[in-house]
């Protein structure tokens, strides 16, 4: 039986990492921080649950609270 290494959240989740999109197409992981579109996503995501993912993510894109930092 062979166990899969799992990958920290820093590596899955950081800038420039890949994912596939629900038609299956591969895209890249760009943040913004500083810009309208931080903001959003710092609005968006303020109130959701802190998990490993969510964490890496915000700082990524520079968040304080509801405001995204540059």
């Amino acid at each position: 039986m062979a166990t899969k290494k799992k990958e920290s959240p820093k590596k899955k989740y950081g800038d420039g990492t890949t994912y596939k999109d629900s038609s299956g197409k591969t895209r890249r992981r760009v943040s913004s921080p500083g810009t309208k579109r931080g903001d959003a996503y710092c609005a968006r995501t303020v109130s959701q649950k802190r998990t490993p993912k969510v964490k890496v993510r915000r700082k990524a894109w520079g968040c304080k609270g509801k405001k995204s930092v540059g």
